[in-house]
């Protein structure tokens, strides 16, 4: 996003955080961020701290350098939040722009906590009488107390199943268990990332999905045209297969689906994000059945922004370009 950026219209401070959560400097070089799968990018200390406006002042960012020296980055007009999982994508940082009064791209608190926590995303699409995944939610306590209970529970689910953090993203801390073999150990993972934890029954169907973007000046939000990944040696959508363009899974967009279907998926992908009261834009995958039903699987309000990921990769085929995609997100936060 750093090298697609309109830079002739936008002045851009890119800011990282560390793993210990602090705010630095970050050079304004895309070359320093390569997806490489032997060695991920990370942010490091480099000894700058970025400090935040205070709430009701002339919101001017400012550094402070390791040498001490404070200095004035300029006037920040709006924030491009590019971050996946806890405290990114669960409102967390939504609400810190909020109470330092900071306007911000992407979605707010309510639609991000929401979405992130799977288990509520389904309780809030069930009440809108959207169709989703078939499953149950374990907490952690639950599993330890009556762990022979709870699988029966998942053995009424099917013979496949897949076991996956409430709260987490990019499919990490994600199993899939066939026939209750390594059932256990998939608990184990998931709540390594998470307290709770959803069991879902296998969906046949084609995985298909779709972006959809905030409408501005109060018009309803709308829909891409819808992708699809086609699987072809991976068990499920993993993180590689994500974000590393590992091999045994291809994304198809458009996909190869009638107008009928074109306008069930973006229909009812709008139908979810009005359901979840999304603000700033989101990723709907679905399982679309042999009979043709749509099931939800999940939302994400902050997809996958890599130039092989599916939600640019719909804008794009949709007739929006990756450029004029991060512009409309950023032009739909300044509006807000």
């Amino acid at each position: 996003m750093l090298g697609a950026i309109d830079r002739d219209r936008y002045a851009v401070i890119p800011v990282g955080i560390t793993r210990e959560g602090a705010f630095v400097l970050e050079d304004d070089d895309p070359a320093k961020f390569p997806l490489d799968a032997a060695h991920l990018p990370e942010v490091v200390d480099n000894g700058t701290r970025v400090r935040w406006p205070e709430p009701g002042g002339d919101r001017t960012l400012r550094v402070v350098h390791p040498d001490g020296r404070t200095e004035g980055l300029g006037t920040v007009d709006v924030v491009l939040p590019l971050l996946h999982g806890l405290h990114g994508e669960d409102g967390a940082i939504q609400g810190f722009f909020e109470v330092i009064d900071m306007p911000y791209a992407g979605c707010g608190i309510l639609d991000s906590a929401v979405s992130l926590d799977k288990h509520f995303t389904k309780v809030a699409l069930t009440a809108a009488g959207i169709s989703v995944s078939p499953g149950i939610m374990v907490r952690r306590a639950e599993w330890h107390a009556d762990s022979e209970a709870i699988r029966a529970r998942v053995e009424n689910l099917g013979p496949v199943v897949f076991v996956k953090p409430a709260s987490a993203g990019s499919s990490v801390g994600v199993s899939r268990v066939d026939h209750g073999e390594g059932l256990d150990a998939a608990f184990e993972i998931a709540f390594a990332e998470d307290e709770k934890v959803l069991v879902e029954s296998r969906v046949e169907g084609r995985e298909i999905e779709v972006g959809v973007l905030a409408g501005r000046d109060g018009e309803r939000a709308r829909a891409s045209l819808p992708g699809e990944v086609v699987l072809t040696t991976r068990d499920f959508y993993d993180f590689e297969g994500k974000y590393l363009g590992g091999d045994g899974v291809e994304i198809v967009c458009p996909a190869d689906v009638d107008d009928e279907l074109i306008g069930a998926l973006r229909d009812t992908a709008v139908r979810v994000f009005e359901a979840v009261d999304g603000k700033g834009l989101a990723r709907v995958d679905f399982f679309v059945t042999p009979a043709g039903d749509l099931v939800v699987n999940e939302l994400n309000t902050m997809p996958g922004f890599t130039p092989i990921s599916m939600f640019p990769k719909c804008w794009v085929a949709s007739g929006l370009s990756y450029g004029d995609l991060i512009t409309e997100l950023i032009e739909t936060g300044l509006s807000r």
